[in-house]
């Protein structure tokens, strides 16, 4: 991209924004920051938001995620590649879902935009460069990404994300359904390559009844 422009959303443009993706890719082990996911029921036009805090750290090809929700209501979410794990305090449960088949619905959803480099983007997904964009003072290209599993396009029919290529992380991303309805996801106060207790991605067994999908 042409950064003292606003205007990024040639096919080069795109290519140098992945350039840049797999340097920072390389570098990225973690990342911590505050989330709002804000889901909107376009039939009713009712939005259910959630926030909290997020956690990533990468290993080799691989992400592990803990979420934190603390908003409306205590949840945890735990995702280490394979395994799914919700954690609701309120009914003392723990749901376990194995990804298998579903690995790539889930990665798509969970860690998308947080170390991938742009090689694994461009692999999993048509990218259009819409241009660039600041978010809190963070000059971001924005991309359109269509799937390119159908898998997943039965998910999701197209994601927009607002990535800084420096450190290869999302600050904003809209997941659109093929029902209408969509997801939108604001990270803030990251802290990034900071150092992450491993304890943060490991669900604490609190004796709640296990359930498993």
């Amino acid at each position: 991209c042409d950064w003292s422009s606003d205007v990024c959303s040639s096919d080069l443009d795109a290519t140098k924004v992945l350039a840049q993706m797999d340097a920072a890719s390389a570098k990225f082990r973690s990342t911590q920051a505050d989330f709002k996911w804000d889901v909107l029921q376009s039939v009713v036009n009712e939005h259910d938001v959630q926030s909290g805090t997020i956690y990533f750290e990468r290993h080799g090809s691989s992400t592990s995620m803990a979420a934190y929700i603390k908003q409306p209501a205590e949840k945890t979410v735990f995702y280490d590649g394979s395994t799914l794990t919700l954690l609701q305090p309120e009914i003392k449960q723990e749901t376990l879902f194995s990804a298998g088949s579903n690995r790539d619905q889930y990665e798509s959803f969970l860690t998308l935009g947080f170390g991938g480099s742009g090689k694994d983007l461009e692999s999993n997904w048509t990218i259009s460069c819409l241009g660039m964009e600041s978010i809190d003072g963070t000059q971001t290209a924005k991309l359109d990404l269509k799937p390119k599993q159908q898998a997943v396009a039965n998910t999701f029919s197209h994601v927009t994300v607002w990535i800084d290529p420096a450190r290869s992380l999302s600050l904003k991303q809209i997941f659109y359904e093929p029902s209408g309805d969509n997801r939108t996801a604001t990270y803030t106060n990251i802290k990034y390559n900071a150092k992450i207790p491993a304890e943060m991605f490991k669900p604490k067994d609190k004796g709640y009844t296990v359930i498993r999908k």
